[in-house]
């Protein structure tokens, strides 16, 4: 008996060294092999340093690495094409000749400078947009919208889930590609895991067609939680898109019990940003399904729903730009009076929280709002500390209390304003596939900033007062939190 116990203890210690083995190596990798900020190089050194079996797991969850080179890729053709607009376009209002629509466009002319140089956005001024906070006026929209289709279909979401709700949009797909349209359905592999090859049967059998962004080799170990699509997508025969914060699901609806009421930001928009969506849809389709669609047609039906300006800009990892947060950072710093976010997971970098601490300190008018309760624990404690830094800058930051706030926006001054997928957090500014719609439309930004106030009526403010009389159980959270920041 002693034998065999001395056997096992000897067995234990070894399995032990060859993980602390394996952890030293992973620290090696993370210092030497990749090229991370150094703030989230720090934390991983922490977690596998002070955690070494336990951030093992982590490290293989949450860490990736993908050739960049194969993301997104546009043909020469339409590499020359997409050029080819953007210079003629860029010139033309650095010469003074372009004709913009509206005042507001040509004073923030900066904004769609750097959106056309940075995020190779193109600028579109003939749209309509129409903004919904509530989801079930939303996706009822949604699902008269497919009904009235005609010729195509394409539709990108982060979560679909097999609920009733999700299973009513699949069915709402199916009877269109029933009846021939042209449906394709993209989903990301984690958010939308649950959605499997027998909910979709009889879609796919009715000819519509299924891509799985980033899907894993192996179901159960294959999984990765960094680098997921998290777009909402929906273009209607490239006359009508939408895109915003709403996954399709039930508790997107208000209709799950721990959440309770959903708000969230989305919009409709008709006009020539529709063709920037879809051509959004259309990368993404190609990377996951090689499926050779064009992303650049060459002749496109002139729309005209509207006068108001907008520009798609996307952002994900295969690019180290960080588009839509340098157009954050844009839109922050050149306030005159009014900056207004909301979102679920503040978690900002350094340019961001500092973006913010000086429009605040110049006395211009800053206002977070971010929800009551948590879903993902770490980041709301996170956030707290974060918005703890702009309350002691000036900034005042609200508390949505009747259900979740999901919204992801940001409008300035009454006159620019944007919605779209991206978090204030470096989860959405580096590791997520993201979109955003810019809107430069006094009319559409004053309706974002009336929305911004009646939702302040159904929350309470968190004072600086209230802020430094927290608990020490609260100064813990955050404390630890604050540290895992970069790889939340």
């Amino acid at each position: 008996m002693l034998n065999n116990f001395m056997n096992f203890f000897t067995d234990y210690l070894g399995s032990l060294a060859l993980l602390y083995v394996i952890n030293a190596l992973l620290v090696i990798a993370v210092i030497f092999t990749e090229r991370k900020e150094p703030a989230a190089t720090l934390a991983w050194i922490m977690v596998l340093t002070f955690i070494p079996i336990v951030g093992i797991v982590f490290y293989l969850v949450f860490n990736q690495n993908f050739s960049r080179s194969k993301i997104n890729r546009l043909t020469e053709k339409e590499e020359f094409a997409v050029n080819s607009s953007l210079k003629r376009q860029m010139e033309s209002m650095d010469k003074g000749d372009y004709d913009f629509s509206g005042n507001v466009a040509e004073k923030w002319k900066h904004l769609i400078k750097l959106n056309q140089v940075y995020g190779r956005a193109y600028y579109t001024q003939d749209n309509d947009v129409e903004l919904y906070t509530d989801g079930n006026l939303m996706f009822e929209a949604v699902l008269q919208d497919i009904k009235n289709a005609e010729t195509s279909i394409n539709a990108e979401y982060y979560i679909l889930k097999r609920d009733h709700i999700g299973r009513r949009f699949i069915q709402a797909l199916t009877e269109k590609a029933k009846e021939g349209v042209e449906v394709r359905l993209l989903l990301d592999a984690m958010g939308s895991r649950y959605i499997t090859k027998s909910v979709l049967k009889e879609f796919t059998a009715a000819g519509g067609k299924v891509g799985y962004f980033f899907k894993p080799k192996f179901a159960i170990f294959g999984i990765k939680l960094n680098y997921r699509n998290h777009r909402k997508i929906l273009i209607i025969d490239d006359k009508a898109a939408y895109t915003g914060g709403y996954n399709i699901a039930r508790e997107y609806l208000g209709q799950k019990k721990k959440f309770g009421y959903w708000r969230d930001t989305h919009i409709r928009i008709r006009g020539g940003a529709v063709y920037d969506l879809n051509a959004r849809f259309i990368l993404d389709w190609r990377f996951t399904t090689r499926e050779n669609l064009p992303a650049v047609k060459p002749q496109m039906e002139n729309l005209e729903a509207g006068t108001k300006g907008i520009q798609i800009v996307s952002c994900g990892p295969e690019s180290p730009k960080e588009e839509v947060k340098r157009a954050f950072m844009r839109m922050i710093t050149y306030a005159q009076k009014n900056v207004y976010v909301q979102t679920p997971y503040f978690v900002p970098d350094p340019s961001i929280i500092e973006s913010l601490k000086m429009a605040a300190q110049s006395g211009i008018d800053v206002r977070v709002m971010i929800p009551s309760m948590p879903d993902h624990m770490f980041v709301y404690w996170a956030t707290y500390s974060y918005v703890g830094e702009l309350l002691r800058s000036g900034a005042r930051v609200f508390i949505y209390d009747e259900g979740f706030l999901h919204a992801k926006t940001l409008v300035v001054d009454g006159e620019v304003g944007t919605v779209g997928s991206t978090n204030f957090d470096n989860r959405s500014f580096r590791l997520n596939f993201e979109t955003n719609a810019f809107i430069f439309d006094d009319g559409f930004a004053l309706k974002m900033e009336e929305t911004f106030r009646r939702d302040m009526e159904k929350g309470h403010e968190l004072t600086l007062e209230d802020y430094m009389n927290r608990s020490l159980i609260i100064k813990f959270k955050e404390a630890i939190s604050r540290l895992l920041a970069d790889i939340l």
